[in-house]
């Protein structure tokens, strides 16, 4: 573990909610936050930043790859938490070599988030749970706060979370409210901004409404989709959202080598048209 390595359990059994004030400077530091009940408060979204560098590739002390979810600058597994004028940064950067990069894991549930940004490249959001096939794969990997098996609801408002591949993706019931989602530049020349894996039990997955979906210069009109199936059954929705020309016109994908566009729950309010067949 490195030595700006941060753990936030202290305040585990506290009822009412307990506000951690964060002043305007740049932490360089890996935080898992497993207390419940807090507000995180930074004094602006371009004031205070939680920044760190792990990556899926990189070799802990032990030479075994860190894997994608271990790459995390910041992982909350506690409940009714709440963040807010801050940004959370996984500046590894290089993913077509380094592989994925969270900035932000949340593994709790009732999580709100509000006027912050999270920013890395492949893989910056992960909202659990894992899928299942996952939770077993990992057992005896992963500690059993980043593998449970748990209801997770999440809701982002008002936010900024950029990425290149996969950057919002996992399991939990998520919505995102007046969000900006921006697409970077990738040297793959694609990109995917959700990876949805609900299992098909779940009644809800990613919403997002009225949602502004950006890119950086450089990104190319078409060549990236809003969504594509991590596994069988996962499900988003898209309300009232406005699209840059960067989006492709078909808006989503099945991924690649599989079927699930068969299984996938993919809905759009207004379609727009030329939109895969798929989508309801």
């Amino acid at each position: 573990m490195p030595t700006n390595y941060c753990e936030l359990d202290i305040l585990d059994n506290v009822h009412e909610y307990e506000t951690i004030q964060l002043p305007e400077g740049v932490f360089h530091i890996k935080c898992l936050l497993q207390c419940s009940n807090i507000i995180l408060k930074g004094a602006g979204l371009d004031k205070t930043f939680i920044v760190f560098d792990d990556y899926a590739k990189k070799l802990d002390e032990n030479y075994f790859l860190y894997n994608t979810f271990r790459s995390w600058t910041m992982a909350v597994c506690g409940d009714n938490v709440a963040m807010e004028d801050l940004t959370i940064l996984n500046e590894a950067g290089q993913p077509e070599t380094k592989g994925q990069q969270i900035a932000l894991t949340v593994y709790g549930d009732n999580f709100k988030m509000r006027n912050c940004r999270l920013s890395s490249t492949q893989d910056t959001l992960f909202l659990g749970p894992l899928p299942d096939d996952l939770i077993k794969r990992y057992d005896g990997f992963l500690p059993n706060h980043l593998r449970a098996k748990k209801q997770c609801r999440q809701s982002f408002e008002n936010c900024l979370i950029e990425g290149t591949i996969d950057f919002i993706f996992g399991s939990g019931e998520t919505t995102f409210d007046h969000c900006e989602l921006r697409s970077l530049k990738d040297v793959r020349n694609t990109g995917f901004v959700a990876a949805p894996s609900h299992g098909l039990a779940q009644e809800q997955g990613f919403v997002f409404r009225n949602c502004v979906f950006t890119a950086d210069e450089g990104v190319e009109d078409g060549s990236i989709y809003l969504a594509r199936p991590w596994r069988d059954h996962g499900m988003c929705e898209f309300i009232d959202c406005i699209y840059g020309s960067h989006i492709s016109p078909l808006g989503f994908d099945h991924w690649s080598g599989t079927e699930r566009e068969k299984t996938a729950r993919f809905h759009e309010t207004p379609c727009v048209q030329g939109r895969v067949s798929w989508v309801k």
